[in-house]
């Protein structure tokens, strides 16, 4: 006989950890594909924001805490200015509570006064959100990346994820393959250029830095009055990896003119004047990019959306296991926007890799 699956009460979960007073709300917030997150209210006004680990995405999350750790601990030591948040320990002294139900939580402080935004509305809203990131990865330039444990192994192996579509595309395990051969095709047909920052890696012309690896605005928190941004959140993928990942990318969802899962792709495009306000605030914040880190962040923008669009199609062809949909052919469509964004970058590449040179002579004067 079957037993049920057990059900934590959501509610109950703050209260296994050292917050300020009783719960009086409960509100979730309806951003991510990944993890659920809540914000949490207390009686005395004290706001929290409580999030759920998915551990089939995020199986190991001893290694996610670990590397938060890490980080905060050096950023302390080294003097570094940069803020970041930090996750209030559990009642019993653990990182996060395990609720016996398979599902893993961490709280921490609600940070006052801020705002996040789901999209840029201006060159300037997007130029902050890169001073942030940019400033993220200043920070942990002398950082050794190669102590971090890696969150989703092969995260940004290219040539690691063209192995897995090709198999999720020969498995076709529901039978959705016939209706996006045209897709599969376009995919396939890029690999040698999609793969060029793996190969680079492995010949030692890029560092490897501790990059975040999910550079969207929605992961800056933003001071609501000046508008500046106070630190990046949501580091459950900060692992080693190239700059031109966080770079990339931040492209890839903020300088599309339309969502990321927008049906009509007359409305999807690259907006040149969007990423050039995204490189200008990066390279501002972040002077110790070496000139080949800088030469490849066109580069990054063109891997990261042809990389997230594959893994879209892998999802959607695999049954839609990974990333949460709210619709039939949800992935799909988050898969079709990727890929108009990579024929229009195909369309202006000489002009992207101008903007690139023209913000770093600037820099430079």
């Amino acid at each position: 006989m079957q037993t049920e699956k057990k059900t934590p009460d959501k509610r109950a979960i703050p209260c296994r950890f050292p917050i300020d007073g009783e719960v009086v709300s409960f509100e979730q917030i309806k951003e991510g594909h990944i993890n659920e997150t809540y914000l949490v209210t207390t009686d005395k006004g004290t706001k929290y924001i409580l999030q759920w680990i998915n551990r089939y995405v995020f199986p190991n999350v001893d290694a996610i805490m670990n590397n938060m750790s890490s980080i905060s601990a050096f950023l302390k030591d080294s003097g570094e200015r940069m803020a970041m948040i930090s996750y209030i320990d559990t009642l019993d002294g653990r990182s996060y509570y395990d609720d016996g139900c398979g599902g893993a939580w961490r709280i921490y402080r609600f940070v006052d006064n801020s705002v996040c935004l789901p999209r840029a509305e201006t060159p300037e809203q997007f130029c902050e959100s890169a001073r942030g990131f940019g400033a993220f990865q200043y920070a942990l330039r002398d950082f050794p990346a190669e102590c971090l444990e890696e969150t989703i192994e092969n995260f940004h192996n290219t040539a690691d994820r063209y192995d897995k579509f090709r198999a999720a595309v020969a498995e076709d395990a529901c039978g959705r393959l016939e209706e996006v051969r045209r897709e599969a095709r376009f995919i396939l047909e890029r690999e040698e250029r999609a793969c060029r920052l793996c190969r680079q890696l492995d010949r030692g012309e890029l560092p490897v830095r501790a990059t975040h690896n999910d550079t969207k605005i929605n992961n800056v928190l933003f001071d609501a009055d000046t508008g500046k941004a106070i630190c990046v959140i949501d580091l459950d993928t900060v692992m080693p990896g190239l700059s031109a990942y966080d770079f990339g990318d931040a492209i890839r969802f903020g300088a599309s003119t339309a969502a990321e899962d927008e049906p009509e792709l007359d409305r999807v495009r690259l907006d040149l004047e969007m990423f050039r306000a995204f490189t200008r605030g990066y390279l501002e914040a972040c002077p110790s990019l070496t000139a080949g880190e800088v030469a490849a962040l066109a580069q990054g923008a063109y891997t990261m959306t042809i990389e997230c669009g594959m893994r879209f199609l892998t999802d959607y062809l695999m049954g839609d296991r990974y990333f949460s949909v709210d619709r039939e052919k949800h992935n799909l469509d988050r898969c079709r926007t990727q890929l108009k964004l990579i024929s229009d970058m195909e369309e202006h590449w000489d002009e992207l890799e101008r903007i690139v040179a023209q913000e770093a002579a600037r820099l430079s004067v």
